[in-house]
């Protein structure tokens, strides 16, 4: 690989990491960060990997680099986070981590001695916050897929025989559908924790993550092994304390549980600080209030972690003849449906009913992968995804101008195609 210029190297790095399913616009911040977390030798490999998980035999096909070397170096870089390997039946596959879910959790769920820790939350939150080019980049166009969903707390959803609860948005259910199990760093808390901005008052170690990819974060010593007694008493404990739950934005094999806080979460701050609700999508349900039962005590406004409730005075209503009532008022563009000021309404006011926004939950990694490159100009690189082929970035350049139209974005994404372009790549995927 020693075509590659050294003194370009992480510009060409910055651009292969933002053809990945999450962008990340060039600037000063995205330059420190990765000169920091890469070395040159690493930058220079991750620029030559496949934009797809691909087996060691075809990095090394790729790159040019002899098998036992390049094993050395994608082990260390899946150890630091840089790199995700994932078990596929007789073998491992390795895959560019891309920076959410990707380098960003797995780098602050490092732990030991001498570790950068708070240089590291540093520039992390220098070039998430730092401006909006980030936040723009993956949700200013009205993007509607995103990793991560929240979950509805069960016990605050309308008792009604014509609600129905789906398995998926069942916490307790996803944790009985899985074997394995590992608890880790909160990557959120610990970074605001170097930060001196964490305000919760819970341990650090509240990341849940469930089957393969519990296996796989163990083996690369970012969790350790959990049970499932464990995760269910974390389930409780982020109930008492009103944390909003999260997951892996997929219907079918759901990989992980998250336990947030507003004072914490990047993806809720990402919601406050720029006003793009779909940085976390919001499951099927939705806040609603009684009028008649609510006090007006604002319990709820304060618990939830996105600001969508204020206490507004109602007018011609009274407390005891003396004062305005004022009545919780949700703003549903904002609203995760995640049923945490239902937790702490005492009167029983507030409940989640089924919400009549359009949510898209993929079905599967492979639908949401695709979904979430296309709204995002990145579905070619996926289809094509050899980097170092001359071919491949011709058709990489003539597909991704083509799929920049609105209208074929439009369309593609759209209820009536969206089934049918999933199915016809998960035909072609399969053939491969």
């Amino acid at each position: 690989m020693g075509h590659i210029v050294a003194k370009d190297i992480y510009k060409q790095l910055g651009e292969k990491l933002d053809g990945s399913l999450v962008r990340m616009p060039w600037n000063d911040a995205l330059k420190e960060m990765i000169s920091y977390l890469y070395t040159p030798a690493e930058a220079e490999l991750i620029v030559a990997m496949p934009y797809r998980p691909a087996s060691l035999e075809r990095i090394a096909h790729l790159t040019g680099i002899h098998k036992q070397k390049l094993h050395f170096m994608l082990d260390g870089m899946c150890t630091k986070g840089l790199v995700c390997d994932i078990w596929n039946e007789d073998h491992y596959e390795y895959m560019v981590s891309p920076f959410i879910v990707g380098f960003f959790e797995f780098t602050m769920m490092r732990t030991g001695p001498n570790l950068p820790q708070k240089k590291w939350a540093e520039l992390f939150q220098a070039y998430m916050f730092g401006n909006k080019d980030f936040m723009h980049a993956n949700f200013g166009d009205g993007q509607e897929i995103s990793v991560m969903r929240a979950l509805p707390h069960e016990e605050t959803i309308l008792k009604d025989p014509h609600v129905e609860v789906l398995d998926y948005e069942r916490a307790e259910t996803l944790v009985d559908a899985k074997s394995s199990f590992a608890v880790s760093l909160c990557s959120c808390r610990h970074e605001k924790h170097h930060l001196g901005e964490r305000q919760c008052n819970v341990p650090l170690d509240t990341c849940t993550t469930m089957g393969d990819g519990a296996e796989a974060m163990i083996k690369n010593g970012l969790a350790r092994r959990s049970s499932k007694e464990e995760m269910l008493d974390i389930l409780a404990r982020s109930k008492d304390m009103g944390f909003t739950l999260t997951a892996d934005n997929v219907q079918q094999d759901v990989g992980f549980i998250c336990h947030c806080c507003g004072c914490c979460c990047n993806l809720m701050n990402g919601i406050k600080k720029s006003g793009y609700t779909n940085i976390l999508i919001s499951s099927t349900f939705i806040a609603t209030c009684s009028e008649k039962d609510c006090i007006g005590c604002g319990l709820c406004a304060k618990a939830c972690p996105v600001d969508a409730i204020t206490m507004q005075e109602s007018y011609g209503a009274v407390i005891d003849g003396k004062r305005p009532k004022k009545l919780a008022v949700i703003d549903e563009a904002l609203c995760l449906g995640c049923g945490v000021c239902a937790l702490k309404c005492k009167p029983g006011a507030l409940v989640l009913e089924k919400s009549s926004k359009r949510i898209i939950h993929p079905e599967d990694t492979f639908e949401r992968a695709i979904l979430q490159s296309l709204e995002r100009g990145t579905l070619q690189n996926l289809l094509f995804d050899n980097p170092n082929s001359a071919a491949e970035n011709f058709m990489r350049a003539v597909l991704g101008g083509f799929l920049k139209l609105p209208a074929v974005k439009k369309g593609l994404m759209g209820d009536k195609l969206r089934s049918r372009f999933l199915q016809t790549l998960k035909t072609v995927s399969g053939n491969q």
